[in-house]
């Protein structure tokens, strides 16, 4: 199974094209779009996005992720064994979180290349091709990559709790940060709001707000039967204060 997980959007044919590549590569195995709207440009909060949905997915599956506003920079191409899956894409900080839960990650650099490689569209040169190669099985991978010591980009420690920030609002309005709930941490604020942590929306009553741990393990903060977006006027990149004891 190949996951796609990227900031493209679902219009446009971005994602359509990278789909063709993988199909030209002769896989035939599922391609599932895990998320088409990552956030656009950031690479840091998408990694905390990648860490936590993950999990969702069984052993081998290969996650063909592109958040790359750098491309065609020198910045490295590779694929990541962690997790018991594959993560294929630019070395920008997008692996930051698969690599810190997992500390017997193997890291490799993409010494293939295309015949056609353009400057500005890796995820369809390169990153699909090798995504398809992977799941195939059907090369050595010393083929097409070279065992790498760590990762150029790992950003700082973004705390104990995770990234404090928001890093997604979804469909219905609700802001998900980048905070694992867990540990002494039982309130976060927000513009000046304090949510106590609770457990599903139905604790309050509709039209009121919330912040609780989602099914992915991330805080999010939210409005019964309505959009804590609007409500809070939260975009991507919005702080969250975290709150002990």
């Amino acid at each position: 199974m190949i996951l796609l997980f990227t900031d493209f959007g679902r219009d446009g044919p971005y994602l359509a094209q990278m789909q063709s590549a993988i199909r030209k590569q002769g896989y035939e195995g599922e391609v599932l779009p895990l998320f088409s709207n990552a956030p656009v440009f950031n690479p840091l909060a998408s990694a905390h996005l990648l860490g936590a949905y993950h999990e969702d997915f069984e052993e081998e599956s290969v996650f063909l992720c592109v958040i790359d506003p750098g491309v065609g920079s020198d910045r490295k191409p590779v694929a990541i064994k962690a997790c018991g899956q594959w993560f294929v894409g630019p070395d920008n900080g997008l692996f930051s979180e698969v690599i810190r839960k997992d500390p017997k990650s193997v890291i490799y650099e993409i010494n293939w290349r295309a015949e056609k490689l353009s400057a500005s569209f890796h995820g369809r040169d390169l990153f699909a091709p090798i995504a398809a190669k992977l799941a195939m099985k059907t090369e050595q991978f010393e083929e097409f990559l070279a065992p790498k010591e760590k990762l150029f980009s790992i950003p700082e420690n973004t705390g104990e709790y995770g990234l404090a920030e928001v890093i997604y609002i979804d469909h219905y309005g609700n802001a998900i940060t980048g905070l694992r709930a867990g540990g002494d941490l039982d309130a976060v604020e927000v513009n000046g709001q304090r949510f106590d942590l609770l457990r599903t929306f139905s604790d309050v009553s509709p039209g009121k707000p919330l912040a609780y741990m989602n099914a992915n393990g991330l805080i999010e903060i939210s409005v019964n039967q309505g959009r804590a977006d609007h409500h809070f006027n939260l975009t991507i990149g919005s702080h969250v204060t975290t709150l002990v004891g």
